[in-house]
């Protein structure tokens, strides 16, 4: 059997990482503050104020910076998904190759290859975030062009929060595809034993919750929310992709 009990324990770790870590933030987080939960607010509140300007030029440089990050970075993952693939299908030599470092704890060519495979799941769910991301920021161009002169109040108000129920998931997925890399690096860590891929797991997750809740730029945030409101995210705005 290609895999040890401890090998299964790590993955099904890593699984329960990968797959309820945002759930379990948003629960964690709900009127407690996070950086995601908090930026919902904010977020919420530029809308409005975008909605209410006269010129919105501005708006439009700040969604283009975004969108050309996310842009950067799913080509990134092209490239690094490349890699992966060329490592998984190099077949033979490749894990000979791989096998005779002594750092690589691999015990079977399946192994090895399951391995790598899991690296370009995590790598490949992240670049379909980043796709998500472009395309959602694709719409919110053109809802800040779209974006009526008018005077009434409500109206701004109500397209502002309509706009903004486009741009947080938008950001959402951009979030959860860089959210990938930390989970990648997780994954490659398997190459070197499942003690180190369930250390690097159990470490990226607390690395995340980490900058989530407890970071200075977590507070910054948490202060900045305060200042613009403090009442709760509407649940039409929040993060769901």
């Amino acid at each position: 059997m290609p895999f040890s009990p401890l090998d299964l324990t790590a993955l099904l770790v890593f699984a329960v990482a990968w797959l309820a870590y945002e759930p379990l933030l948003k629960a964690a987080a709900r009127g407690r503050g996070a950086i995601n939960t908090d930026l919902t607010l904010i977020r919420l509140t530029w809308m409005k104020n975008m909605a209410g300007r006269e010129n919105k030029f501005m708006d439009g440089q700040l969604l283009g910076h975004v969108l050309n990050s996310a842009s950067f970075f799913a080509s990134s993952n092209l490239i690094l998904i490349a890699a992966a693939a060329g490592v998984l299908f190099g077949g033979e030599s490749t894990f000979r190759s791989a096998s005779s470092l002594v750092v690589i704890k691999t015990s079977t060519r399946l192994l090895f290859e399951f391995q790598i495979a899991l690296v370009l799941v995590a790598l490949a769910r992240g670049l379909l975030d980043f796709i998500w991301a472009i395309r959602q920021m694709n719409y919110c161009i053109a809802v800040v062009g779209a974006a009526p002169d008018t005077e009434d109040q409500a109206f701004k108000d109500r397209y502002g929060e309509a706009a903004a129920r486009l741009l947080n998931p938008a950001l959402s997925a951009f979030n959860a595809g860089v959210r990938g890399y930390y989970f990648a690096l997780a994954a490659a860590a398997w190459l070197f034993g499942p003690i180190s891929f369930l250390v690097v797991t159990l470490g990226a997750v607390s690395l995340l919750i980490w900058r989530q809740r407890h970071s200075k730029a977590a507070a910054a945030i948490r202060d900045l929310r305060t200042l613009l409101g403090t009442g709760p995210v509407p649940p039409a705005a929040g993060e769901e992709r």
